[in-house]
Protein backbone atom coordinates (compact mmCIF):
# COMPACT_ATOMS: atom_id res chain seq x y z
CA UNK A 1 0.00 0.00 0.00
CA UNK A 2 2.68 3.11 1.01
CA UNK A 3 4.61 1.97 -2.43
CA UNK A 4 1.09 2.82 -4.19
CA UNK A 5 0.38 5.81 -2.02
CA UNK A 6 3.77 7.20 -2.27
CA UNK A 7 3.63 6.90 -6.48
CA UNK A 8 0.51 8.66 -6.54
CA UNK A 9 1.31 11.40 -3.70
CA UNK A 10 4.45 12.28 -6.45
CA UNK A 11 1.97 12.48 -9.39
CA UNK A 12 0.43 15.63 -7.27
CA UNK A 13 4.13 16.70 -6.99
CA UNK A 14 3.57 15.63 -2.84
CA UNK A 15 6.98 13.40 -1.32
CA UNK A 16 5.80 11.59 1.74
CA UNK A 17 8.30 10.26 3.95
CA UNK A 18 8.54 6.74 5.46
CA UNK A 19 7.00 8.41 8.98
CA UNK A 20 4.15 9.90 6.76
CA UNK A 21 4.10 6.14 4.84
CA UNK A 22 3.85 4.87 8.33
CA UNK A 23 1.14 6.90 9.60
CA UNK A 24 -1.27 6.15 6.62
CA UNK A 25 -0.64 2.66 6.73
CA UNK A 26 -1.71 2.58 10.17
CA UNK A 27 -4.67 5.19 9.94
CA UNK A 28 -5.74 2.54 7.29
CA UNK A 29 -5.75 -0.45 9.72
CA UNK A 30 -7.77 1.48 12.05
CA UNK A 31 -10.04 2.36 9.22
CA UNK A 32 -10.83 -0.61 8.60
CA UNK A 33 -10.70 -2.35 12.09
CA UNK A 34 -13.01 0.56 13.33
CA UNK A 35 -15.23 -0.19 10.57
CA UNK A 36 -16.16 -3.80 11.28
CA UNK A 37 -17.79 -2.39 14.55
CA UNK A 38 -19.05 1.08 13.05
CA UNK A 39 -20.11 2.83 9.65
CA UNK A 40 -16.95 4.88 8.83
CA UNK A 41 -16.96 4.13 4.90
CA UNK A 42 -18.14 2.06 2.28
CA UNK A 43 -14.60 1.91 0.97
CA UNK A 44 -12.89 -1.23 2.15
CA UNK A 45 -10.20 -2.09 -0.96
CA UNK A 46 -6.55 -0.83 0.03
CA UNK A 47 -6.10 0.40 -2.84
CA UNK A 48 -9.47 2.31 -2.76
CA UNK A 49 -8.88 3.53 0.64
CA UNK A 50 -5.67 4.80 -0.89
CA UNK A 51 -7.38 6.99 -3.85
CA UNK A 52 -10.50 8.08 -2.66
CA UNK A 53 -9.48 9.06 0.46
CA UNK A 54 -5.97 9.61 1.10
CA UNK A 55 -5.19 11.05 -2.58
CA UNK A 56 -8.21 12.85 -2.49
CA UNK A 57 -7.23 14.78 0.33
CA UNK A 58 -4.08 15.57 -0.60
CA UNK A 59 -5.05 16.53 -3.31
CA UNK A 60 -7.60 19.09 -1.66
CA UNK A 61 -4.40 20.68 0.24
CA UNK A 62 -2.36 20.98 -2.86
CA UNK A 63 -5.23 22.89 -4.61
CA UNK A 64 -6.39 24.65 -1.64
CA UNK A 65 -3.19 27.63 -1.38
CA UNK A 66 -3.18 25.98 2.30
CA UNK A 67 0.34 27.28 4.42
CA UNK A 68 2.11 24.11 6.23
CA UNK A 69 1.67 26.11 9.82
CA UNK A 70 -1.73 27.45 9.18
CA UNK A 71 -5.11 27.16 11.62
CA UNK A 72 -7.60 24.46 10.07
CA UNK A 73 -11.30 23.61 10.76
CA UNK A 74 -12.90 20.41 8.99
CA UNK A 75 -16.36 20.64 9.43
CA UNK A 76 -18.42 17.38 9.01
CA UNK A 77 -14.96 15.40 9.22
CA UNK A 78 -16.33 12.20 9.68
CA UNK A 79 -13.66 9.40 9.70
CA UNK A 80 -11.61 12.31 10.06
CA UNK A 81 -11.65 13.41 5.96
CA UNK A 82 -9.45 15.87 4.29
CA UNK A 83 -8.63 16.15 8.47
CA UNK A 84 -6.31 13.33 9.28
CA UNK A 85 -4.24 13.13 5.88
CA UNK A 86 -3.74 16.69 5.64
CA UNK A 87 -2.45 16.94 9.07
CA UNK A 88 -0.04 13.98 8.50
CA UNK A 89 1.04 16.04 5.23
CA UNK A 90 1.28 19.72 7.56
CA UNK A 91 2.90 18.30 10.93
CA UNK A 92 2.59 22.15 12.00
CA UNK A 93 -1.00 22.31 10.93
CA UNK A 94 -3.27 23.24 14.44
CA UNK A 95 -6.31 21.52 13.31
CA UNK A 96 -9.72 21.23 14.78
CA UNK A 97 -12.02 18.02 13.70
CA UNK A 98 -15.84 18.63 13.78
CA UNK A 99 -18.30 15.95 13.50
CA UNK A 100 -21.60 15.68 15.02
CA UNK A 101 -21.42 11.96 16.10
CA UNK A 102 -19.45 11.23 19.23
CA UNK A 103 -18.50 7.47 18.28
CA UNK A 104 -16.78 8.79 15.22
CA UNK A 105 -14.62 11.48 17.78
CA UNK A 106 -13.85 8.29 19.92
CA UNK A 107 -12.35 6.71 16.50
CA UNK A 108 -10.71 9.76 15.68
CA UNK A 109 -8.91 9.71 19.38
CA UNK A 110 -7.87 6.88 18.62
CA UNK A 111 -6.11 7.35 15.44
CA UNK A 112 -4.62 10.95 16.35
CA UNK A 113 -3.26 8.84 20.02
CA UNK A 114 -2.18 5.89 17.60
CA UNK A 115 -0.45 8.01 15.28
CA UNK A 116 0.66 10.53 17.57
CA UNK A 117 -0.67 13.31 15.85
CA UNK A 118 -0.12 16.98 17.96
CA UNK A 119 -2.64 20.08 17.73
CA UNK A 120 -5.25 18.22 17.16
CA UNK A 121 -8.68 19.16 18.93
CA UNK A 122 -11.53 17.06 18.26
CA UNK A 123 -15.00 18.15 18.77
CA UNK A 124 -18.29 16.44 19.59
CA UNK A 125 -21.27 18.68 17.91
CA UNK A 126 -22.93 21.04 15.23
CA UNK A 127 -21.55 23.27 12.79
CA UNK A 128 -24.64 25.50 13.70
CA UNK A 129 -23.97 25.60 17.94
CA UNK A 130 -20.04 25.99 17.56
CA UNK A 131 -20.24 28.74 14.81
CA UNK A 132 -21.84 30.95 17.40
CA UNK A 133 -19.55 29.94 20.04
CA UNK A 134 -16.72 32.70 20.73
CA UNK A 135 -14.12 30.59 21.43
CA UNK A 136 -14.29 29.09 17.65
CA UNK A 137 -15.97 31.40 15.88
CA UNK A 138 -13.64 33.23 13.34
CA UNK A 139 -10.81 31.74 14.76
CA UNK A 140 -9.26 29.97 11.99
CA UNK A 141 -7.68 30.91 8.64
CA UNK A 142 -9.20 28.10 6.64
CA UNK A 143 -12.37 26.02 6.93
CA UNK A 144 -11.78 23.07 4.30
CA UNK A 145 -14.58 20.43 3.75
CA UNK A 146 -14.64 17.20 1.64
CA UNK A 147 -18.67 16.72 -0.06
CA UNK A 148 -20.34 17.81 3.25
CA UNK A 149 -24.07 18.97 1.83
CA UNK A 150 -24.25 21.63 -1.53
CA UNK A 151 -22.87 24.57 -1.42
CA UNK A 152 -25.09 26.77 0.01
CA UNK A 153 -25.55 25.26 3.05
CA UNK A 154 -22.14 24.46 3.48
CA UNK A 155 -21.33 28.60 3.09
CA UNK A 156 -23.71 28.84 6.09
CA UNK A 157 -22.21 25.95 8.21
CA UNK A 158 -18.59 27.02 7.23
CA UNK A 159 -17.77 30.70 6.91
CA UNK A 160 -18.80 31.71 10.97
CA UNK A 161 -15.31 29.75 11.89
CA UNK A 162 -13.26 31.73 9.09
CA UNK A 163 -11.66 34.70 10.38
CA UNK A 164 -11.29 37.92 7.93
CA UNK A 165 -9.27 37.50 5.16
CA UNK A 166 -9.01 33.78 5.68
CA UNK A 167 -10.55 30.94 3.15
CA UNK A 168 -13.19 28.21 2.81
CA UNK A 169 -12.21 25.85 0.71
CA UNK A 170 -14.86 23.15 -0.30
CA UNK A 171 -14.02 20.27 -2.20
CA UNK A 172 -16.81 19.00 -4.89
CA UNK A 173 -17.28 16.78 -7.75
CA UNK A 174 -16.52 17.76 -11.39
CA UNK A 175 -20.12 19.54 -12.25
CA UNK A 176 -20.10 22.59 -9.67
CA UNK A 177 -21.62 25.18 -11.56
CA UNK A 178 -25.14 25.04 -10.73
CA UNK A 179 -23.93 24.87 -7.08
CA UNK A 180 -21.90 27.93 -7.37
CA UNK A 181 -24.78 30.16 -8.65
CA UNK A 182 -27.16 28.57 -6.18
CA UNK A 183 -24.71 29.32 -3.76
CA UNK A 184 -24.45 33.41 -4.90
CA UNK A 185 -26.56 34.89 -2.45
CA UNK A 186 -24.96 33.30 0.61
CA UNK A 187 -21.81 33.80 -0.71
CA UNK A 188 -22.97 37.33 -0.50
CA UNK A 189 -24.75 37.25 2.75
CA UNK A 190 -22.12 35.48 5.03
CA UNK A 191 -19.16 37.97 3.51
CA UNK A 192 -17.37 35.18 0.82
CA UNK A 193 -16.18 36.02 -2.64
CA UNK A 194 -14.76 33.31 -4.99
CA UNK A 195 -11.64 33.80 -5.92
CA UNK A 196 -10.20 30.71 -7.83
CA UNK A 197 -11.71 27.37 -9.13
CA UNK A 198 -9.56 24.51 -9.74
CA UNK A 199 -10.78 21.88 -11.81
CA UNK A 200 -8.19 18.49 -11.72
CA UNK A 201 -8.16 14.97 -11.77
CA UNK A 202 -7.16 12.52 -8.92
CA UNK A 203 -3.88 10.33 -9.80
CA UNK A 204 -5.15 6.40 -9.88
CA UNK A 205 -8.45 7.27 -10.85
CA UNK A 206 -10.64 8.37 -13.53
CA UNK A 207 -12.46 10.72 -11.00
CA UNK A 208 -12.56 14.43 -11.51
CA UNK A 209 -12.72 16.62 -8.79
CA UNK A 210 -13.26 20.58 -7.92
CA UNK A 211 -12.02 22.91 -5.59
CA UNK A 212 -13.57 26.40 -4.92
CA UNK A 213 -11.23 28.93 -3.41
CA UNK A 214 -13.98 31.40 -1.16
CA UNK A 215 -11.96 33.97 0.69
CA UNK A 216 -14.16 35.68 3.60
CA UNK A 217 -13.86 39.38 2.53
CA UNK A 218 -16.77 40.54 4.80
CA UNK A 219 -18.26 40.04 7.97
CA UNK A 220 -20.66 37.78 8.60
CA UNK A 221 -23.74 38.71 10.25
CA UNK A 222 -24.17 37.36 14.35
CA UNK A 223 -27.75 35.81 13.02
CA UNK A 224 -25.58 33.10 11.48
CA UNK A 225 -25.17 30.23 11.41
CA UNK A 226 -29.05 29.70 12.16
CA UNK A 227 -30.43 26.99 14.94
CA UNK A 228 -29.37 23.49 13.90
CA UNK A 229 -31.52 22.13 10.89
CA UNK A 230 -32.62 25.98 9.16
CA UNK A 231 -29.56 26.29 6.87
CA UNK A 232 -30.71 22.69 5.59
CA UNK A 233 -34.73 22.97 5.63
CA UNK A 234 -33.96 26.75 4.63
CA UNK A 235 -30.88 27.44 2.71
CA UNK A 236 -29.96 30.82 2.14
Amino acid sequence: MTIYLSELALELGITLSEKQLLQFSKYKNLLLEWNSKMNLTAITDEKEIVVKHFIDCLALAKYSNLKPDSTVIDVGTGAGFPGIPIKILYPELKITLLDSLNKRINFLQVVVDELELENVELIHGRAEDFGQDVDYREKFEYCLSRAVASLNILTEYSLPFIEKNGYFVPMKSEKTEEEIKNAENALKVLGGEIKGINKFNIPGSSDKRTTILIKKVGDTPSKYPRKAGKPTKSPL
